[in-house]
């Protein structure tokens, strides 16, 4: 395979974006591993981190919010309609892709300028809970915003009195990277409803968003259902919780192999709210019934949007 080498004569603005997005890439791939072993190795370190209280937000919810290393690199967020900052909010983000990219710029950092376009609003995006048990890893993903994907901490964000606050759910999860790659809109959704039923328990809104590019970053390994590399990946995800897309795209001094995302666009748009009643046990039925109006919402919003982003019209959602 011939390689493709990057150019020596590349403007400064450019060096300092491909820096941003190693350090993005380390931090999935490499920070959290590191820390866990760590924290493994060093019990005394750990130690302060235990009990179901150390993973609760609550304080430092909101108030450490501090990463801007994205700030370098950032493709447009496209707005469509008002968000009352006096409600609190529930944002589906589609489709996960293979690290999230699109909802860690948008609504972990200010490189799009969230808080311009939706102004009195933070947006809160939630991770697997496991990550914030590992001593200082838990520190650096609060410092972005972030909070653990249980009920607990999602109500935390939801009961906030005022509003003003918007919990970002990825809600095709870790199962739906395993089908992330270019040309891809497969989206985990048909059995997905516990998003539906947090929203109706706290009368939030809830607010469809659609990342049109996210699936171009990378390219991935086939992994069709039923091969041996899809059954692996899946009995992995139920053992650790995560899942293992083989993925690959460009490196830092050449552009043929490697695990940066290819410098392709997103463009994430953020669709109107759905009003929502509070219920405080909503039936199946009821839930059933937002939830199947939660997906012609988000239809409708890819199709309005699809052909600005070279997505041809023949294309459509798939659910599975």
């Amino acid at each position: 395979m011939k390689v493709e080498f990057a150019p020596l004569s590349i403007p400064l603005e450019r060096r300092l974006q491909t820096a941003s997005v190693v350090h993005w890439v380390f931090s999935f791939l490499g920070l959290g591993k590191i820390y866990f072993n760590v924290s493994l190795e060093k019990s005394a370190i750990q130690a302060p981190y235990r009990g179901r209280k150390s993973l609760r937000p609550t304080l430092q919810m909101g108030k450490r919010r501090i990463l801007g290393w994205m700030d370098l690199w950032s493709d447009p967020l496209v707005k469509t309609a008002e968000l009352d900052p006096s409600k609190n909010y529930v944002v589906g983000f589609h489709p996960h892709g293979v690290l999230v990219a699109g909802a860690f710029l948008n609504f972990c950092t200010e490189a799009t300028g969230f808080s311009q376009l939706f102004p009195g609003l933070t947006p809160h995006m939630m991770m697997l809970t496991l990550w914030f048990r590992v001593p200082f890893f838990r520190d650096y993903l609060l410092s972005g915003g972030l909070v653990p994907s249980d009920k607990d901490s999602a109500s935390y964000v939801l009961r906030r009195w005022g509003g003003g606050n918007v919990l970002v759910i990825a809600v095709g999860g870790a199962q739906e990277a395993l089908d992330a790659r270019p040309g891809a809109f497969t989206l985990l959704l048909k059995n997905r409803k516990g998003f539906v039923r947090l929203a109706m328990e706290h009368g939030a809104p809830l607010v469809p968003v659609f990342s049109f590019g996210e699936n171009e970053l990378f390219d991935q390994v086939d992994n069709p259902k039923g091969s041996w590399l899809r059954r692996t990946q899946h009995r992995l995800q139920q053992i650790m919780g995560i899942s293992l897309p083989l993925f690959h795209a460009r490196g830092v001094f050449q552009y043929s192999f490697g695990l940066l995302p290819y410098r392709r666009p997103i463009f994430t748009v953020v669709g109107k709210p759905i009003k929502v009643e509070k219920k405080h046990n909503p039936s199946q039925e009821e839930v059933d019934r937002l939830h199947q109006t939660y997906i012609e919402e988000l239809c409708k919003l890819f199709e309005a949007h699809k052909t600005k982003y070279n997505v041809p019209e023949d294309r459509h959602l798939e659910f599975i």
